[in-house]
């Protein structure tokens, strides 16, 4: 999910550790535990600083590593001890541990149940598993969290109602959209009547999802508002070629195949050489497939110039 809503969910997963009675009255244990589950909730995403290096070294390592199935207890264990030794609550070391450590499984959940996935399952498989049911911004969730924190922390609200409440519904919203998901993959399927592999991703809108299929030899891409399957585009697979083929060294490509998941090439011939246009058609918006490599060969197939990332301004769809 975006920052501000896994920073949000730390100040609400300590309201929730207040809700349980695992704070006590120790102010103390209740500061240095509110600066875990805030910290905790967005440590698998310091691996931004990677963007420093370039967009390749970005795309490499983006939710991969930090979000890894032994970053899940290095990183509790990197934030609660000097929590716990700044604090003077050695005593309760094992809580502040215990509530980091929900905060970092939480965000590597959350990022799991969005369309551009993680690598949570490292070290023993790289696959990127992203299971396309939440936004990379959830309105109602945010909505929500900030209700519960706001009148916790500003009016005195009682956090035993508050929060078992928030994340109580937070959950069943969860399962209500990977429910719907499910049911818009079958009708999607039965609409294009293939078996092709299909991904519906959701939007900001709780009624509004895209689809992508991939069969054997093209792409379908299309929407779904409320329930109504609408094709908008079908991209034919094109075959590899010499010219194709002389692209794949190339490090920016290299890394967009690491992490793509429907990946459409084409090639067109220019007046000082080629340029190939590598996509990843899962994030096709509005008839244009905006993320991916563009490459530029001279007419001897040697690389000119390439570009990996977004074809688009940052402000515009799609958001992953």
């Amino acid at each position: 999910m975006d920052t501000g809503s896994h920073l949000l969910l730390g100040v609400t997963l300590a309201g929730l550790a207040h809700a349980t009675g695992f704070v006590g009255t120790d102010s103390a244990v209740g500061q240095a535990l509110m600066i875990a589950t805030v910290v905790g909730s967005h440590a698998p995403d310091f691996d931004t600083v990677v963007r420093l290096r370039g967009i390749s070294s970005y795309i490499r390592f983006h939710r991969g590593i930090t979000h890894s199935i032994p970053a899940l207890f290095l990183w509790p264990l990197i934030i609660s001890v000097p929590l716990a030794w700044g604090f003077d609550v050695m005593g309760q070391l094992a809580t502040l541990y215990f509530w980091t450590w929900i905060a970092v499984v939480f965000h590597v959940f959350l990022d799991m149940l969005n369309a551009y996935g993680v690598q949570c399952i490292l070290p023993l498989n790289r696959r990127w598993v992203h299971m396309d049911v939440l936004a990379i911004f959830e309105p109602f969730v945010f909505a929500l969290h900030v209700a519960a924190a706001v009148w916790w922390l500003g009016f005195g609200g009682d956090a035993v109602m508050l929060f078992p409440a928030a994340y109580g519904i937070t959950f069943v919203y969860i399962g209500v959209r990977a429910w719907q998901h499910a049911r818009l993959v079958k009708r999607v399927a039965s609409a294009l009547d293939t078996n092709g592999v299909c991904h519906v991703i959701p939007s900001f809108h709780p009624f509004h999802w895209r689809f992508v299929v991939e069969t054997g030899d093209r792409f379908y891409t299309g929407k779904i508002e409320y329930a109504h399957v609408l094709l908008e585009e079908i991209y034919p697979k094109q075959q590899r070629n010499d010219i194709i083929q002389a692209t794949i060294g190339v490090d920016g490509v290299r890394a967009f195949l690491g992490f793509a998941q429907r990946i459409h090439v084409t090639w067109k011939e220019c007046q000082d050489g080629y340029e190939v246009v590598w996509s990843d058609v899962r994030f096709w918006y509005n008839r244009k497939l905006p993320f991916g490599v563009d490459v530029r060969l001279d007419h001897d197939l040697n690389v000119v110039h390439h570009r990996l990332g977004w074809r688009k301004k940052a402000w515009d769809p799609p958001y992953v």
